[in-house]
């Protein structure tokens, strides 16, 4: 039987383009650094940027909807074909898809020297593109499964757009960044709730070991549709600040049943292969997020509030995509799955980043030591990642005898 991944092989020019997952990964890793590079000392008013967004709107639009969506399209490009049994997106169409997003960065960051509706057109074209092309894909391969991916990606394109709206018509955001944050933290924990438990039951099965994570089920179902209320209800806050005490219950009992759920795949042997470990540290900062958001919107607490974003943005969302990242560069180009020192010195790195920005929050006197912390800690494990999996991604794939 032929295999999706041998089907791609058809393609014969630059290996960079023969699967999803090395242009997308490789380059939304160096947006990564460049983004908060240059984010941190624009912020601090150390340099300029020639972007009409400030320096806050800029960095959310860009780690949203720049790193996210690259990321994301990565791991669904060749993740899909998979789910199918189609062939992979290559070649000539892989490379517009992967030049629109990269149009989409340059615009934005050079926003204030371009005329508004490009400004706008571009990112969003990226975002409905990504639609289309794995709502078809989804379709055509009858994987009714999976439709609810494309129903996340639906909503975050039009959260983008909205992104859009308010920065227009307000020049400030109030819903539609959270709407992206929450719409991120509702899909890890739809594709980081299978793959979590897989790669767990997996490495424990390899390891002998008698208790095994517990796959998904109805448990799993009532978490997600709890969790998927509090964060309705979290994005929606500023509309019903009234009801601060109802949404901050909402959020608890989702940060709890998370992290029971969470404990139900036996997470505590895993530290022995950070490949999968690192996993279990992304995933458990979304059960983190939805506590600190719970006390935050009881308390009023902005600190908290802060805190709680960074934990899903940088924790959940900046972990996880590093988790998949360096575990599918190895997979798919023909590497143990196993953590070498390098790729665990990235993954100690992006919880550095985690705690000294959350810390940051929590102790705003401390900022201008923190950020700097956080956000070369970041930056250096993003760098990491390209330097490492960099290699990995340019060559075509290595066979194992």
């Amino acid at each position: 039987m032929i295999t999706n991944m041998q089907k791609s092989r058809a393609w014969t020019g630059w290996p960079l383009f023969s699967y999803g997952f090395r242009p997308f990964f490789l380059f939304g890793a160096l947006h990564a650094v460049i983004m908060v590079a240059l984010w941190v000392p624009w912020f601090l008013g150390f340099v300029q940027v020639p972007s009409h967004y400030s320096p806050v709107v800029w960095h959310v639009h860009e780690l949203l909807f720049g790193y996210v969506p690259a990321i994301v399209a990565g791991f669904l490009l060749t993740a899909v074909p998979n789910w199918t049994g189609r062939l992979p997106v290559v070649g000539w169409p892989l490379i517009g898809l992967f030049a629109l997003w990269l149009l989409g960065r340059l615009v934005t960051s050079t926003s204030a020297l371009l005329p508004e509706f490009i400004v706008y057109a571009i990112p969003q074209a990226f975002a409905a593109a990504m639609v289309l092309v794995f709502g078809r894909e989804i379709v055509a391969g009858r994987n009714w499964r999976n439709l609810k991916v494309i129903v996340v990606l639906c909503l975050f394109a039009s959260a983008q757009a909205f992104f859009y709206y308010e920065t227009s018509r307000y020049g400030r955001l109030i819903y539609a960044d959270r709407a992206g944050v929450a719409l991120i933290v509702m899909l890890i924990q739809i594709i980081g709730g299978r793959v979590v438990p897989s790669f767990t039951i997996n490495w424990l099965k390899k390891r002998g070991g008698d208790v095994l994570s517990r796959p998904f089920g109805r448990f799993d179902q009532m978490v997600m549709i709890v969790s998927g209320l509090a964060l309705a209800a979290w994005v929606l806050l500023p509309l019903y600040e009234a009801a601060e005490w109802v949404v901050g219950v909402l959020l608890l009992i989702a940060g709890g049943l998370n992290l029971v759920r969470q404990w139900r795949w036996h997470p505590w042997p895993t530290w022995r292969e950070p490949l999968v470990a690192i996993l279990h540290v992304a995933f458990f900062s979304v059960g983190a997020g939805f506590l600190l958001a719970g006390y935050a919107a009881f308390t009023g607490d902005y600190g908290a509030s802060t805190a709680a974003l960074h934990c899903w943005t940088v924790g959940s969302i900046g972990g996880m995509t590093l988790a998949m990242m360096t575990r599918s560069s190895r997979g798919h180009t023909g590497h143990e799955l196993t953590a070498p020192p390098s790729t665990v010195a990235i993954y100690v790195l992006i919880v550095v980043a985690t705690i000294a920005r959350m810390w940051a929050a929590l102790a705003p006197e401390l900022t201008m030591s923190l950020m700097p912390v956080a956000g070369l800690a970041w930056v250096f494990a993003f760098v990491g990642f390209a330097m490492f999996y960099g290699p990995m991604l340019l060559k075509r794939r290595r066979e194992v005898h």
